[in-house]
């Protein structure tokens, strides 16, 4: 957490005041509509009163992706390590500062000032460049008067009103202090424009000790560039000759037989002389050694550290992680701010880098996000991380489904989803041909092994070397095309699937119908089934026609039984009356006779 009480950014006439900053390593600001050019960064520090605050914070600070300084322990205790500087290059158009936590209390920041100074300010050599930084390790002013900055020293605006600290003494009895109220010559001269007054005081060597030194101590195994200031302003040295020394820095000699007044063109002009050199221990000693006249002499010194420059992140993979940043619900914690490769000793957690020396930019080529309570979901633009080869968000609450695109990341070997709530068929995928590593768990997908085995699919899993179905309640024959990858040296794990068999560790598998016979004996099976069923719809229907018909039957006996009765009556009848009416035709009617 980030207590930010003032920033002011002159030259562009912005400023503003925050309270606390988000938790997390990283604080991060960037600082837009910053104009093309060279800049001097200047960041302080502070104390707050806090009941939390038992301690002085330690931290550390980047600018532009590259970490430039860590405050010491006791830094409270001493006026110029209460802020760093350091000279970059700003190229699109924005600033960016960080401030990293190192666990000892929290990034505690005054002020950040950020002021342009020419373009060629500060040019060392070949090295010197827009790949290059200059931290202030010290600027010191030698002789009489106090600690300034360029403004009260009356400085040219595009010095970077620079602070100067001020020594009266190197080492006890080892030197004097010289001052005048004379005009110096070429002291505001461009590109660095020093402040004419810088040049007014200086220390003077002694009989007692003729060498003049100077002691400051360095981060090791850095390079560091030296400039030193020269002013003949004693009045015993009038000409030239009359002052030589030589300059040694630990222990090398950096230059010989200076003159001052040779070398500036007379008395009372500035000289400037600049070397870098690498240092390997703790130590840079600067050491003048007369060589005409008893004394050596110097007004001013600057010693800044070499910085290189680190590369950038790709921007199109940071808007992506940003992206992730937000659908993964990623916890405050972690950070994720400003750049997630540099510097590199705070690289985002949870992002593995590797530097692409084609473009000369940082990409992503893993996520490792296991077990960070993460419940959002994959977007698709994770497929636009394209150099991307292992992906681990096992352990989190990850619900949706995989991403369809995140088969077009052909550099992906590794995918470890275990233990998340996402949809991992992959089967629709067009499937990458170096995935190497497939960790799935039962509570991903527990039918995930009937995709697998399809052999199309098996036949893009070209790269196999690791698959791990541990506790999917599987069942059947282990796919022929996975036994044969346990020849060149596979790793896979089947265990927790009584089901299972056919390979080294599992049950031997008994005789096995294809899969066309298994097809056919399954519609066979429904066919019959939907038979019998048919049939015995039959049955019932013609049974039950059967019992109405009897019933209807059983009713209607009565009935019948008296109509054949009569209808025998009658018919007797009948035949009775055909007698008898033969007889009386035959006899003739009675009065005819």
């Amino acid at each position: 957490m980030l207590r930010f009480l003032q920033l002011w950014m002159f030259i562009f006439c912005l400023a503003f005041t925050s309270s606390f900053a988000r938790p997390g390593p990283e604080n991060c600001y960037n600082i837009n509509r910053v104009p093309k050019g060279h800049y001097s960064v200047r960041i302080f520090f502070g104390l707050v009163a806090h009941p939390d605050t038992n301690n002085e914070p330690l931290f550390d600070i980047s600018v532009e992706g590259t970490q430039i300084y860590s405050l010491k322990s006791g830094w409270t205790s001493h006026d110029d390590q209460a802020f760093t500087e350091v000279l970059v290059f700003l190229t699109d158009g924005s600033a960016s500062l960080c401030f990293h936590s190192t666990g000892h209390g929290d990034p505690a920041i005054v002020s950040i000032e950020i002021l342009q100074i020419d373009d060629r300010a500060y040019y060392f050599g070949p090295q010197w460049g827009h790949g290059v930084m200059l931290r202030t390790a010290k600027r010191l002013s030698c002789g009489t008067g106090q600690a300034r900055f360029g403004v009260d020293y009356n400085g040219y605006p595009w010095g970077g009103d620079r602070f100067w600290s001020f020594s009266r003494t190197f080492d006890q009895n080892s030197d004097r202090p010289r001052s005048t109220e004379s005009s110096i010559k070429q002291a505001a001269a461009s590109p660095n424009f020093y402040p004419e007054a810088l040049y007014r005081t200086a220390l003077i060597s002694t009989d007692s000790q003729p060498d003049l030194t100077y002691t400051l101590d360095v981060d090791p195994n850095r390079n560091y560039s030296i400039w030193l200031h020269f002013a003949e302003i004693d009045s015993s040295v009038t000409g030239v000759g009359q002052r030589v020394f030589n300059i040694v820095i630990n222990g090398d000699t950096a230059f010989e037989d200076v003159d001052i007044i040779k070398l500036s063109g007379s008395r009372y002009a500035a000289l400037v002389l600049n070397t870098t050199v690498t240092v390997n221990g703790r130590t840079l000693t600067i050491t003048l050694q007369p060589k005409e006249g008893s004394h050596a002499i110097v007004n001013a010194i600057e010693v800044f550290e070499v910085i290189t420059a680190e590369f950038k992140t790709l921007p199109e993979e940071v808007r992506v992680l940003q992206t992730l940043k937000t659908t993964l619900a990623l916890p405050l914690r972690l950070g994720w701010n400003g750049d997630p490769c540099v510097p590199p000793q705070h690289p985002w957690s949870g992002a593995d880098c590797q530097l692409d020396r084609t473009s000369g930019k940082w990409v992503i080529d893993g996520l490792g996000l296991d077990n960070q309570g993460l419940r959002g979901f994959l977007p698709n633009d994770i497929s636009r991380l394209h150099h991307l080869q292992s992906i681990n968000l096992s352990g989190n609450s990850i619900h949706g489904v995989i991403p369809s695109s995140l088969g077009t990341i052909t550099s992906l070997q590794v995918l470890w989803q275990a233990a998340s709530s996402v949809d991992m068929s992959v089967a629709s995928l067009p499937m990458p041909s170096k995935l190497c590593q497939l960790l799935i768990s039962y509570w991903i997908c527990p039918t995930i092994f009937s995709t697998v085995q399809s052999q199309k699919t098996l036949d893009r899993l070209t790269s196999l070397l690791r698959l791990d179905l541990n506790g999917n309640s599987l069942s059947g024959r282990v796919p022929a095309a996975l036994v044969g990858r346990l020849l060149h040296r596979a790793s896979f794990n089947f265990t927790d699937n009584a089901g299972l068999c056919g390979i080294p560790g599992l049950p031997t598998c008994g005789a096995h119908l294809s899969a066309g016979s298994k097809i056919g004996i399954a519609l066979g099976a429904s066919f019959t089934f939907l038979l019998l069923v048919t049939c015995s719809v039959c049955w019932c229907k013609r049974r039950q026609n059967i019992l109405r018909a009897q019933q209807i039957s059983a009713r209607e006996a009565p009935y019948a039984k008296a109509r054949t009765h009569l209808s025998r009556d009658i018919q007797m009848a009948r035949h009775q009356n055909y007698g008898n009416a033969r007889t009386a035709a035959e006899n003739g009617p009675i009065l005819l006779s």
